[in-house]
């Protein structure tokens, strides 16, 4: 799993990027989670990961990857996984491993977790400290939030999975958009493109 902006250059927090007009934007917080991984030959499912919770943590060198075992004699052409945590698991409350709410994705007013976290400024924001705040979440219809990811492999075994931030940033608009902090209709909408931002390496 690696994150990238603008489809070809690892992405560094607190590192500024240029946008269009002189403009500017610096990312300082992406976390999201990695659920329900499975493996496919076509359409059928060959294998799936028991237990599968994994934080993606931008600020944690050791959560940009993990390791997934899957036995040497599987033969598959895609990976699934969930982007963010199913419906059942929120109803349990709050648990430990990656799922501790101590990691900062877990929204105790509500009991619920948080899918995918952004943060950062940008010139383009008109408020005070020019920050954004996209925090996805929610499992209780009509804000399901709970996104299935579906990508092609070109060559098994080590699976790299790429996030293009910049994908994800043409989704919105900056200037009249820029908090989203609690489930709500723009939330799942967002869920939905931010999906499209995963691809294979």
């Amino acid at each position: 799993m690696s994150s990238i902006y603008n489809n070809q250059e690892a992405l560094v927090l607190d590192s500024a990027y240029l946008l269009a007009n002189s403009n500017t934007i610096k990312f300082t917080t992406l976390k999201f989670y990695i659920t329900n991984i499975r493996l496919y030959k076509n359409e059928k499912i060959v294998w799936q990961e028991k237990y599968s919770f994994h934080l993606y943590d931008d600020s944690e060198e050791a959560r940009q990857s993990f390791q997934i075992d899957v036995p040497a004699k599987i033969q598959y052409t895609h990976i699934a996984f969930n982007l963010g945590i199913d419906s059942l698991t929120n109803v349990s409350g709050a648990m430990g491993g990656d799922l501790d709410p101590t990691k900062g994705m877990y929204w105790t007013w509500q009991s619920g977790y948080i899918n995918f976290k952004l943060e950062g400024t940008s010139s383009l924001i008109t408020n005070p400290k020019k920050e954004f705040q996209f925090h996805l979440g929610g499992y209780m219809h009509p804000f399901n939030t709970l996104q299935n990811v579906y990508l092609k492999i070109k060559q098994p075994g080590k699976i790299n999975v790429l996030f293009d931030v910049k994908r994800f940033l043409e989704a919105i608009e900056l200037t009249s958009q820029h908090h989203i902090m609690s489930p709500n209709t723009d939330a799942v909408k967002l869920s939905e493109a931010t999906s499209k931002c995963f691809s294979v390496q």
